[in-house]
C-alpha cells in the first residue's frame, strides 16, 4: 500500500520575498502531523546529505530559528510554527550514493507499508541512522528518497551488521504507541542466528543483565554484569548442524548487542561475530562463504497502530545466509 496523496498534512515553505532574507534561505510552516517532532530529527530530514554534527552546529549558533527566536536540538515543534532553515551546501559524495540507489532500492527492500508505518528488510552493513563516522543511514536514506514525506522515525534500532525487519513510523502517533508496545513488552522479535557447537537439548531462556560501555575509539560494547539492565532472550534450536546450529532468539527485552552476547555467554557464540565470537568459528564459516555476522531480524509482531489488530511482519532471510546454510547441508 502507498501513503495517501493529500498534501493537507505537508510542511509549507514560504516564498522569500522579504529583503531580509538571503537567497537558498527557507521558511518552512510545521504542520499538524509534524507536531511533536524534535527539532533536530526535523532538520536532518529537510537537509539533504548534511552530517548531524553540522546540524547541531546550525541550531547551536543560532542560524535555525523557531518563530525567530532560538530553541535546543530537542525542542518539540508545534502546529504553526514557522521554522528558518538557512542555505547549507550538501555532501555531494553521499548525494551520487542516494541516486545510485535510487527508488528502487528502497521498494525492493520494503516488507510492508501503510499510511501509518512503513516495515523494511535492512541489509546487513548499513547503519539505521548517522553518527560515528556516518552521517547517513537508513533513516536519513528514506527522508531523502521521500522528501515529501511529512513524518518518518525510527520506531527501534537494529545493529549495523544485523539484517532484518526494521520498523519506520511514518505519523507521530504510530511512534508513540509502538514504543509504548516495546516498553511494556507487547511485542514479539524474532531472530535466526547461526551459533557455534551442536545444540543440545530443547530451547533455553537465558536471564542476564547487561551493561553498555563505550571504549576509548567510541566502540559501543556490552557485557554480563549483574549491577546491569535487566536483559531476557530465549534460543530455540531450529537446525542442528555438525558443529553449528540454527536458532530462533526471541528477545523478550531489547538491549545493546543482546542477542550477540547471550549467545556469547551460553558458549554458543554467533558465526561471523567479531566482537563477541569465536576467531576459529569465524575463519570455518568464512571458508563456506560467510562474509557478515550470521544474524537476521526474522520478523516482529506488533498490534498496528491504526487498527490495534496484531500483525506479523516478516523479513526473508537473505540469500548470502542461505547459501551457507545450504553449504552446511552437505
Amino acid at each position: 500500500m502507498k501513503p495517501p496523496g493529500s498534501n493537507a498534512n505537508y510542511a509549507k515553505t514560504l516564498n522569500n520575498t522579504g529583503k531580509s532574507n538571503k537567497p537558498g534561505v527557507q521558511q518552512v510552516v510545521i504542520s499538524d502531523a509534524q507536531s511533536g517532532q524534535r527539532l533536530d530529527n526535523f532538520l536532518l530530514s529537510r537537509l539533504k546529505g548534511v552530517p548531524r554534527s553540522l546540524v547541531y552546529r546550525l541550531v547551536r549558533r543560532g542560524e535555525v530559528r523557531i518563530n525567530k527566536g532560538r530553541k535546543r536540538p530537542d525542542y518539540r515543534l508545534r502546529s504553526g510554527d514557522v521554522v528558518r532553515i538557512p542555505p547549507v551546501r550538501t555532501a555531494v559524495r553521499e548525494q551520487k550514493a542516494l541516486t545510485r540507489l535510487g527508488s528502487d532500492w528502497l521498494d525492493e527492500h520494503i516488507v510492508y507499508e501503510d499510511e501509518y508505518l512503513l516495515a523494511l528488510n535492512k541489509p546487513s552493513g548499513m547503519a539505521v541512522h548517522g553518527g560515528s563516522g556516518i552521517s547517513l543511514g537508513v533513516i536519513e536514506t528514506i527522508r531523502q528518497l521521500r522528501p515529501q514525506a511529512p513524518y518518518l522515525e525510527l520506531v527501534h534500532r537494529l545493529d549495523r551488521e544485523t539484517s532484518g525487519c526494521l520498523l519506520i513510523a511514518k505519523r507521530r502517533s504510530a511512534l508513540t504507541a509502538l514504543h509504548a508496545q516495546l516498553r511494556e513488552r507487547k511485542t514479539d522479535k524474532r531472530y535466526l542466528a547461526l551459533v557455534n557447537g551442536s545444540w543440545r537439548g530443547k530451547a533455553r531462556r537465558v536471564e542476564a543483565a547487561l551493561t553498555k560501555n563505550q571504549t576509548r575509539s567510541g566502540e559501543r560494547i556490552a557485557r554480563v554484569s549483574e549491577a546491569g539492565s535487566e536483559a531476557i532472550s530465549r534460543f530455540v534450536p531450529k537446525t542442528v548442524y555438525t558443529e553449528s546450529t540454527l536458532v530462533e532468539i526471541e528477545l523478550m527485552t531489547g538491549r545493546t548487542h543482546q542477542a550477540r552476547v547471550h549467545a556469547a555467554h551460553i558458549n554458543h557464540p554467533i558465526a561471523g561475530d567479531e566482537k563477541y565470537g569465536d576467531k576459529g568459528f569465524n575463519r570455518t564459516l568464512r571458508n563456506l562463504g560467510l562474509k557478515r555476522l550470521f544474524l537476521h531480524a526474522a520478523s516482529i509482531t506488533i498490534e498496528h497502530p491504526g487498527t490495534n489488530q496484531k500483525i506479523k511482519l516478516q523479513a526473508a532471510l537473505p540469500d548470502e545466509l542461505q547459501m551457507v546454510l545450504k553449504q552446511l547441508a552437505k
